[in-house]
């Protein structure tokens, strides 16, 4: 029998994280308290997944230069295999991700190789089993994201789709979203992503009309220390968070996703692989970097243990 993998579709940037105190006025300026570079991107989410004990493979492009060979080594350290040839043309890109003292992000990007090179996914064989992920950054830019709904098409039905689309809902290609997620068999977004695919202005309002918006069998709507809601079934259930000091919310998402997909393929409940994504995301945000989704161990001692009644 194959091993159960998740395939990444989405792209590895770069991060040069910058925490600041808040963001200046247009055309102000501020001072960093500090700056690092970290793989991002796509990487977060695989990362979560393989520390919690999943077989992963990257369906995207990478550069030749200093951020490709930053994001090969990260993914060479978390048992990530890749599948696409390194462009000879192109480095890999980055992302300025400036952190406010409430530690809210905001991101800056520039693109690079990462969004060529999607013709990999046509020597793929999901089998099923496998979970293919996507992502809304793919279906923003023109070439991948074409390239990336033609393939889904090919898919055999039985192979679930995890679609996450991100903050950039509003440019997305109308069309080419509503084929992506009358795909999708897992919708994995926040609460302001959910406002915004449902033209709503509450989570309330957004979690009643997200159903009819797609053909998910499975929509689970982050929403911060809050935990999660699940809506399956006709049904709509909290799942509580866990209590924790938020540093640097970057990549909570990403953990929240990973570690959910990873807990599903091991046939675990809804509920149950929420609950565990809750506490990743939990443990992610007490920690400083964009992949900083804990191992599957460190995730069962806050199960056994959670900081609440």
């Amino acid at each position: 029998m194959n091993q159960v993998r998740v395939i990444h579709t989405g792209q590895v940037i770069i991060d040069l994280v910058m925490p600041i105190d808040r963001l200046p006025a247009p055309g102000g300026d501020t001072v960093a308290r500090g700056a690092t570079f970290e793989v991002g991107g796509g990487f977060n989410v695989m990362a979560a997944a393989a520390r919690d004990g999943m077989t992963v493979v990257h369906a995207g492009g990478h550069g030749r230069g200093r951020f490709g060979d930053m994001a090969r080594e990260a993914m060479r350290r978390e048992g990530i295999e890749w599948l696409a040839q390194m462009d000879e043309t192109l480095d890999t890109g980055f992302c300025v991700a400036l952190v406010d003292q409430a530690a809210e992000r905001t991101f800056i990007t520039h693109t690079g190789a990462e969004i060529g090179h999607l013709d990999v996914l046509y020597r793929l064989t999901p089998e099923p089993g496998d979970h293919v992920l996507v992502s809304g950054y793919t279906l923003f830019h023109e070439t991948t994201g074409r390239a990336l709904t033609e393939w889904l098409d090919t898919l055999p039905d039985q192979v679930p789709v995890i679609f996450d689309p991100g903050p950039m809902i509003g440019e997305l290609c109308p069309e080419r979203l509503e084929k992506v997620m009358q795909r999708t068999t897992i919708l994995s977004c926040n609460t302001d992503e959910a406002r915004a695919l449902t033209d709503t202005d509450s989570l309330k309002a957004a979690t009643r009309a997200l159903p009819a918006r797609t053909s998910a069998p499975l929509i689970v709507v982050r929403d911060g220390p809050r935990g999660c809601h699940l809506l399956m079934d006709g049904h709509h259930q909290h799942i509580a968070g866990f209590a924790t000091r938020a540093v640097d919310t970057n990549g909570a998402g990403d953990a929240h996703t990973g570690v959910l997909v990873a807990a599903l393929s091991r046939g675990q409940t809804p509920e149950q692989a929420a609950q565990r994504a809750n506490a990743a995301a939990a443990l992610a945000v007490s920690r400083h970097g964009p992949a900083t989704s804990p191992s599957g161990s460190e995730i069962d001692a806050l199960l056994a243990h959670p900081p609440f009644p």
